[in-house]
């Protein structure tokens, strides 16, 4: 039995490690998988078409329509009326029950309608467009989005990789220095605190490594995500954190002018006044007339048994012409009340398409500013993580040599591993920053 489930559970590994699938990803392969496969994006698709059929469906409103129906009437007890009994020869004053109709009636009948004319179907098909054109501006801004999600997540990985790489190399040299200076103490030449400072450092630095190493699962898994693939697959980052950095150092685009018109949320903020500016027409073509005609075609069946589907059943046939004009003439201020709301909530989305714009602007220059702070800090951290390595590598000397305290060393220690931190987290800013940039300008 045991040997049984592990045959079976080294086979359900085996279909699962089958079903898994491995991708190897640029940056900008990323980003074109997101684009395409991400969950918000195949949504933002599905909207536009949505979009397209409510747009159909609003055109379709004001060509022919045709329909059809059948009515039945099972008369179990027919109404009766009353009528004077000497109609039929009774005497005067009385009054005799006579039922009128069949018992069972059938109708069948076809009507063709067609919209002459109506003000507001004029505008339900200029508020189709718009609707459409939300859609279209909502799936820009949702890919814009998604490039700015990959680029942060792709960078994350990076980060938490090299992040291993640096622990890795500095628990090895840390590892050593400890071996060496327990020697040290062992022959009596150094005091015990040097060795527990070091055990010390060790731990923090181990504490750190297996930290960083699931937030590298967390990130790459979140990576997934925004990619749209599972979770389960096995992805490969070809792109390298400094390359990628060094690649994304271009001051030329913090000096390029921004034009507001360009960016996305500027566009649906001006769809947003179309909409309102619409919603005014609508109420104000509320106010006019509208015409419209029918055309009604059908047969109707009479009788005291159901028998409308034998040969003997007469059908009785009738058609008419209808035209239909409505006019609104009072409504006691409703109209003009409704028409108000729209003409106001008009002004509003004004102000909002202003606002909107100052805010975009003052988003444009916290985005510059901050694109350029991460090149200045990046040049920065580089240089003075080349400083905090020549001053732990000349502790270190000093340390092993007896002429400098572990407390000092330890200081040195530290202060590189912050420097090392820094400088990646400086690299991983330039490029998120520089994305958070083009997001405004688009």
């Amino acid at each position: 039995m045991k040997n049984l489930f592990l045959i079976l559970l080294a086979f359900s590994l085996n279909v699962n490690a089958q079903d898994a699938k491995t991708y190897s990803f640029t940056l900008q392969d990323a980003i074109n998988h997101a684009l395409q496969n991400n969950y918000a994006a195949i949504n933002a698709t599905r909207d536009i078409e949505s979009s397209k059929q409510k747009k159909w469906e609003t055109t379709a409103a004001g060509l022919p329509q045709i329909n059809a129906t059948v009515d039945y009437q099972n008369n179990f007890e027919l109404q009766k009326s009353l009528i004077p009994a000497e109609f039929f020869g009774g005497n005067p004053g009385e009054f005799t029950e006579v039922a009128f109709g069949t018992k069972h009636n059938m109708n069948a009948r076809a009507t063709l309608s067609q919209l002459i004319f109506d003000g507001s179907y004029i505008v339900a098909l200029q508020a189709s467009r718009t609707y459409l054109k939300f859609y279209q501006n909502a799936k820009q801004k949702t890919a814009i989005e998604i490039k700015e999600m990959v680029i942060n997540a792709y960078g994350n990985v990076l980060l938490a990789e090299e992040n291993i790489a640096i622990l890795q190399k500095n628990k090895t040299v840390l590892d050593k220095t400890l071996f060496d200076t327990k020697e040290t103490y062992k022959n009596g030449l150094i005091e015990e605190e040097n060795v527990e400072q070091l055990q010390i450092t060790l731990s923090t630095i181990n504490s750190n490594l297996n930290n960083t190493k699931r937030l590298l699962d967390i990130a790459n898994k979140m990576l997934k995500i925004t990619l749209g693939i599972d979770i389960n697959d096995e992805l490969n980052l070809t792109d390298k954190l400094d390359v990628l950095s060094a690649s994304n150092l271009n001051l030329a685009l913090s000096k390029k002018d921004f034009n507001v018109a360009n960016n996305v949320n500027y566009l649906i903020a001006t769809n947003f006044q179309e909409q309102r500016q619409l919603e005014y027409k609508l109420q104000k073509s509320k106010a006019l007339p509208t015409l419209s005609t029918n055309l009604n075609f059908g047969y109707n069946a009479f009788g005291n048994q159901f028998e409308f589907f034998s040969r003997n059943q007469r059908w009785l046939n009738y058609s008419n012409l209808g035209v239909a004009l409505n006019v609104p003439i009072f409504s006691s201020l409703g109209r003009s009340a409704k028409t108000q709301q729209a003409k106001i909530a008009l002004e509003q989305a004004k102000t909002q398409l202003t606002e909107t714009e100052q805010k975009l602007k003052l988003q444009h220059a916290s985005a510059k500013s901050e694109y350029e702070f991460s090149i200045e800090e990046f040049i920065t951290s580089k240089t003075n993580l080349n400083l905090a390595e020549r001053i732990e590598k000349k502790q270190q000397i000093k340390f092993t040599e007896g002429l400098s305290s572990s407390f000092d060393f330890s200081e040195a220690q530290r202060q590189l591993y912050a420097a090392q931190q820094n400088y990646l987290q400086s690299m991983v800013n330039i490029i998120n920053k520089k994305a958070a940039l083009e997001k405004i300008t688009n």
